[in-house]
């Protein structure tokens, strides 16, 4: 026997006893329980959900249309064709108990117990009647097997006690993983794949759209929570797919239950993905609330079998639920049953206890009962009514799995008859009563082609193979809105995201992630405990990503990629000939020895002449050399650094000035021991003749030579890229500077012994102030060597302030060189140029006067004194007349 559970309505009487007493009304007699009794050799349980779950205190609801009235019709129809069937269990005929499980597990617990009644021995030896026989008590049908339930959670309850009594279970629609654990549900089998396939199949769905950040809501029962605990398992071992919230919708919601449950899923707004493993009245009531909190097209569900393709859970929420993924058990609408089912009527359907309700849910009207008014204002139903013609019908989407339930419990009883009742017409006796263990492993040998075509068997746990049809609800810009198939899942996914259609009939997928990736060129920094959420942070200055976590410094001589993805060498610059810091020094120093040059022509042309002569030949070549080297290195701090270049600097920077300068120290201390000789005696000092003062000049510069050159043996010149003197914070900016190996500290001791000359230079030219302008150069000298040390002191702050600028190289060079032209130019304005003017445009004044002698010169030395002497005693304030003995 199978038996079936179906909610019932209220209303009392057993199957059989219904009773049509007039034109469109019926009359039920009998008491509770509520089912469905159809007589047979064999008799099969049948469990249906043919109501929803009542409100508290009461255990059953309205009418099931779908789930209930189309299974259970499935259930009769099957039945039908294998009683009608010569090759199938041919002369034994399929009988049925059918019950209402009203949704409710504890309820199909308690109604299950008539499968069982013929199994429980009763001890009846203390009960007599009244004449003292002992009692005649009717044996219940034995069942000796269960279509069913339809909820996992009722199958659960149920096979835990039909385990007992060891009869065989198989559901058209439970897929709760937990069933397929045979130490403890042995004798459970089932047509659908359990959700481990299903939650498989789910997570595969969520990931090909991009996903990985999603909310699960589950209805309290095995069913939800062990669909969404499967779902869970699989999306950890996959990776890349994090939880926001996992929420339980408890068995009996109290009030706002589901507005709570909306705000809490808002608090994780991005997780716009729901995951939905929950019954169907459970799934109406969530998109109730999300409608009525104003969220429509905010959510994004991904249902599991339970919605399926029912139009039901969805019925006046259709703009909440458009874009809803669902999956279902691979299936195909069964036309046979389609004929059958629209073919029912009142007349026609007695058997069927819950079709009276059935009838008045579908038609909207009313039938006449005995004792029950009238219901005004509702139309009154006239048994003329057809299924599909004067109301909506679609198959329900588990219709092919009931049909299949009963059809595989018929083939295992078939094997089971061939096998122990050869040749014998009908039940024989070892068939009599059916033994559960041995029907059991008929059961989970067959094998054979299904209502849609489709293989039908069972592995060593009792599941069928994993065969799922993914849907999606479509409502806008679509001929017929409705479920439309947008791929399949046979073990892996196969997706068709062309046609899918989202809220408002947009075609891009929506998001439903954590974090969004990150921009170019910025790193992931991970959310403490949740891999799928991050913030996204700029690899900023010189870094680049090197991984999608990690942000890496380029090489010193490179700078990012615009995009930092990796890294480009950062280009190398030098100072061009073109560039403004270059014009300026290099005009200078143009004009400079063009001067020098004409002056040294000039004193060649007039070598011999008295102011050439007068002005100490020998020296001033020397001194019109340095200039002219000072002005040449302008060029060679300006050219392009190479090995050469580099020397001729170290060479030529210092040696210029150098040279310079020890000519001019030269000339003024000759000049200030020859005065200060005077003072004391008439006796000339040494080393004043030219030949002297040109020894004691090289002298000088040797020792500029000298230091170079140990410079060279010690750091031999070549260039360098200098990497961080152009190296802003903003590395588009960034340069490399092709320099000669010269730190500013080293340029600065390469001057330092021209400078300490020109120091000592001021220091004897201010001691020979007193000269007479008439005797040699000392004060030109003089104020040449104040201007000098103003322009170098001018020079120093510019060059060592700049130090910081992005424009260092730029600046320095041109400040160097630029203090170095002024200087030279200074020595040649004040020494020089006034006499190649006097040369070249007055040489009536370049005449030999009368020559002095050294004695002259003491005298002249002594006026110098006395007249110094008083104007410091004027300065005392008193005046001393002191005669001249100088003459």
């Amino acid at each position: 026997v199978i038996g079936a559970l179906y909610p019932p309505s209220g209303v009392t009487g057993r199957g059989s006893g219904l009773v049509l007493t007039g034109p469109g009304s019926w009359a039920q007699q009998g008491s509770q329980p509520q089912s469905i009794k159809i007589e047979g050799d064999i008799t099969l349980g049948g469990l249906f959900p043919m109501h929803s779950r009542g409100a508290a205190g009461v255990p059953c609801g309205e009418i099931k249309r779908e789930k209930g009235i189309h299974r259970l019709e499935a259930m009769l129809y099957a039945m039908d064709q294998i009683n009608s069937d010569p090759d199938l269990l041919p002369n034994i005929t399929l009988g049925a108990r059918i019950l209402d499980t009203c949704s409710r597990d504890t309820y199909a617990l308690e109604q299950s117990l008539l499968f069982v009644q013929a199994l429980i021995q009763k001890d009846t030896s203390d009960v007599r009647c009244s004449n003292g026989e002992p009692p005649i008590i009717p044996k219940p049908e034995r069942v000796v097997g269960v279509i069913g339930a339809s909820g996992s959670s009722v199958s659960i309850m149920v096979a835990n006690v039909l385990r007992l009594f060891s009869i065989p279970q198989i559901s058209y629609a439970s897929t709760a993983p937990e069933l397929s654990d045979k130490s403890r549900y042995e004798f459970f089998s089932r047509v659908v794949p359990p959700d481990s396939y299903q939650a498989q199949a789910m997570v595969d769905i969520v990931k090909a759209m991009g996903w990985n950040y999603v909310s699960t809501l589950a209805s309290e029962g095995n069913y939800g929570e062990s669909g969404v605990d499967a779902f869970l398992q699989i999306s950890r071992e996959a990776g890349g797919l994090c939880i926001a919230q996992s929420i339980k919708i408890p068995r009996e919601p109290r009030p706002n239950e589901f507005e709570k449950i909306i705000k809490r899923l808002m608090e994780t707004s991005n997780a716009r993905g729901v995951i939905i493993f929950a019954n169907e009245d459970d799934i109406k009531r969530v998109l109730q609330s999300a409608k009525k909190a104003n969220l429509t097209g905010h959510f994004l569900f991904v249902g599991s079998d339970s919605w399926g393709a029912k139009s039901s859970p969805i019925q006046d929420q259709e703009d909440v639920a458009e874009g809803a993924v669902t999956i279902l058990p691979k299936r195909a609408s069964i036309d046979g049953f389609d004929q059958y089912f629209t073919s029912r009527s009142l007349e026609n359907n007695r058997r069927n206890i819950w079709f009276a309700e059935f009838w008045e849910d579908d038609f909207k009207c009313k039938l006449t009962r005995p004792g029950i008014k009238y219901e005004l204002g509702r139309r009154k139903c006239t048994g003329e009514e057809r299924i599909g013609h004067h109301s909506q019908y679609e198959q329900e989407g588990k219709v092919q799995f009931v049909i299949d339930a009963v059809y595989a419990m018929a083939h295992a009883l078939h094997s089971m008859h061939l096998d122990l009742c050869p040749g014998y017409m009908g039940v024989c006796e070892k068939m009599d009563p059916v033994e559960g263990q041995m029907l059991l492993q008929y059961i989970r040998a067959v094998s054979f082609n299904g209502s849609a075509g489709t293989g039908v068997m069972f592995n060593e746990n009792g599941d069928a193979p994993g065969r799922y049809d993914i849907f999606q609800y479509q409502l806008s810009n679509v001929s017929s809105p409705g479920y439309k198939v947008i791929g399949q899942w046979t073990n892996h996914l196969r997706l068709n995201a062309d046609e899918m259609q989202w809220s408002g009939g947009h075609r891009r997928i929506p998001d439903s992630v954590c974090s969004f990736p990150c921009e170019s060129g910025e790193r992931k920094k991970m959310v403490k405990g949740v891999p799928c959420c991050w913030h996204c942070e700029l690899c900023d200055g010189y870094q680049y990503l090197l991984d999608e976590f990690t942000c890496d410094m380029c090489p010193f001589d490179m700078r990012p990629l615009k995009n930092r993805t990796g890294c480009r060498p950062t280009p190398i610059i030098k100072l061009e000939w073109s560039s403004p810091w270059a014009i300026i020094p290099v005009f200078l120093a143009i004009l400079g020895i063009l001067a020098t040059t004409g002056v040294i022509v000039t004193f060649i042309r007039f070598n011999d002449t008295p102011i050439v002569r007068a002005s100490g030949r020998e020296l001033s070549y020397v001194l019109l050399t340095g200039i002219f080297l000072i002005y040449l290195i302008t060029f060679l701090m300006i050219a392009e650094p190479s090995t050469a270049v580099c020397a001729f600097r170290r060479l030529l920077l210092g040696l210029g000035m150098c040279i310079s300068y020890s000519a001019m120290l030269t000339k003024t201390n000759r000049i200030y021991r020859i005065f200060e000789q005077g003072k004391k005696s008439v006796t000339p000092p040494k080393f004043i003749s030219p030949t002297s003062q040109l020894i004691i000049t090289f002298i000088l510069i040797s020792v500029q030579l000298l230091g170079v050159f140990i410079w060279f043996g010690v750091m031999p010149p070549h260039t360098i890229i200098d990497y961080e003197e152009q190296k802003p914070p903003n590395p588009e900016f960034a340069r490399g500077v092709l320099k000669c190996d010269m730190s500013d500290l080293s340029l600065i001791l390469c001057l330092s012994y021209a400078i300490v000359l020109m120091i000592t230079c001021t220091v004897y030219a201010i001691k020979s102030r007193g000269v007479p302008e008439t005797f040699n150069e000392a004060k030109p000298i003089g104020f040449t060597m104040y201007t000098t040390c103003i322009v170098w002191l001018a020079f120093v702050p510019i060059f060592f302030g700049t130090a910081q600028s992005t424009e260092k190289m730029f600046i320095q060079t041109t400040t160097l060189t630029v203090s170095m032209s002024l200087s030279a130019t200074v020595s040649l304005g004040m020494l020089y140029i006034p006499k190649a003017y006097v040369i070249i445009c007055h040489p009536e004044q370049n005449v030999q006067k009368r020559k002095r002698s050294f004695k002259a010169v003491v005298q002249a030395a002594t006026v110098s004194t006395h007249l110094s002497q008083k104007s410091n005693d004027k300065t005392n304030g008193e005046s001393k007349i002191v005669p001249d003995r100088s003459q």
